[in-house]
């Protein structure tokens, strides 16, 4: 599912609503004997938002320290000073330990909110991208096809099979398909995608616009040298195009990606045998090149590009660049906004940078012993 600007960020690792904005109406619904469903003894009720509103002073001010010190270490950084341990907080985040909300009370509800928006799935991904471009995905006869294809392309781009296969092995469980998508597993019936995320990387629709507007003219250059049919690169042209009609920031890649029936088919393209490989490829690529760009020369484990993946650039590189001895005090808070973290069961449970490594790397030594896994590995 945090990143520069113009990057996803795990995304998927942002925003959540502070229990703070609805504590006060608690203490004023509270505070008659009428409140609907307030069957709780008063005295509960308010020993439980007292409670709460302690906690939540606790909490904001931790957060504030993990966002205060995070800019102090990346300024060091860009200075070139050396980042120190006290550079870090080095206390885990507090958990709530007071009373439980009292049986009978309801708390009030808030302001509703607007509706979500139902997540599109790959058959609106191509239905948007035939009528906006014209374009049908020229799709592999076979998942096997496309991974020879994805592995032609990440070995010319210089990772290597280690990054590639165990990346895939993480982010897929090491079975999933180049048409896969969050939520959507195997046959099931009634699923619904939790996310747009798609392919062996889990690239989201707001990934595939962003990398258009970054790199959509090498990836076109990349098609023509190919033979690729001219109709397929003229749409890509223009999904290039629409990609690059606002700012190249994540934000607004983010809305075409999400409010736009254009930005909306430029997702079909990673179902392309084409195209789809050169975009999975060039999003672990983005994070090798800003991991040069920063000065580190030494190749990036697996767990460490997946950790660019996992937290976004500018975090990841954060700890990939941690000395080893701080990997162990460090709590894995210091990497993550506050809404991130409390989604984030990975983050919470593993509780130190070092543990958090742990965890990548044994789920990949798991997952590349699927089937999916020795098929990619044997594809380069």
């Amino acid at each position: 599912m945090i990143p520069r600007l113009k990057r996803k960020s795990w995304a998927a690792l942002l925003g959540a609503a502070l229990i703070c904005a609805v504590l006060p109406s608690f203490a004023q619904d509270a505070s008659d004997g009428n409140t609907p469903g307030a069957t709780a003894p008063r005295g509960a009720i308010e020993a439980y938002l007292a409670a709460r509103r302690t906690y939540e002073a606790e909490a904001q001010t931790y957060w504030q320290s993990i966002t205060d010190k995070r800019r102090v270490r990346f300024a060091k950084r860009r200075d070139g000073k050396p980042i120190a341990l006290d550079d870090y907080v080095l206390t885990q985040p507090p958990l709530y330990s007071g009373p439980p909300r009292p049986a009978g009370y309801i708390p009030p509800e808030k302001e509703p909110a607007p509706r979500p928006e139902p997540i599109p799935n790959i058959a609106d991904f191509l239905k948007a991208a035939e009528e906006q471009y014209r374009f049908v995905p020229e799709r592999p006869k076979n998942d096997l096809e496309f991974k020879r294809a994805y592995a032609k392309a990440a070995a010319a781009a210089g990772l290597t099979r280690e990054q590639a296969v165990r990346i895939y092995a993480f982010e897929t469980g090491g079975n999933g398909t180049y048409d896969g998508q969050a939520g959507i597993v195997g046959n099931r019936k009634n699923a619904r995608p939790i996310s747009p995320a798609m392919g062996y990387n889990q690239l989201l629709s707001t990934n595939s616009v962003s990398l258009l507007a970054e790199h959509g003219d090498k990836i076109v250059k990349t098609l023509k040298a190919a033979n690729v049919a001219a109709t397929k690169i003229a749409a890509l042209q223009q999904m290039v195009d629409f990609s690059r009609t606002v700012p190249n920031v994540w934000s607004h890649h983010d809305r075409l990606a999400k409010t736009t029936p254009g930005g909306m088919g430029i997702h079909a393209a990673v179902l392309d045998r084409d195209i789809g490989p050169l975009l999975q490829t060039q999003k672990l690529l983005d994070s090798v090149v800003f991991a040069r760009s920063k000065g580190h020369e030494r190749a990036l484990t697996a767990a460490e590009l997946e950790m660019m993946n996992f937290t976004g650039d500018g975090n990841g590189f954060d700890l990939v660049t941690m000395p080893q001895d701080f990997r162990e005090k460090v709590p894995t808070s210091n990497f993550f906004q506050r809404g991130g973290y409390e989604r984030n069961p990975i983050a919470r449970r593993t509780g130190t940078a070092a543990a958090l490594f742990k965890s990548i790397d044994t789920k990949m030594d798991s997952a590349s012993q699927a089937q999916g896994a020795k098929e990619l590995f044997a594809a380069f």
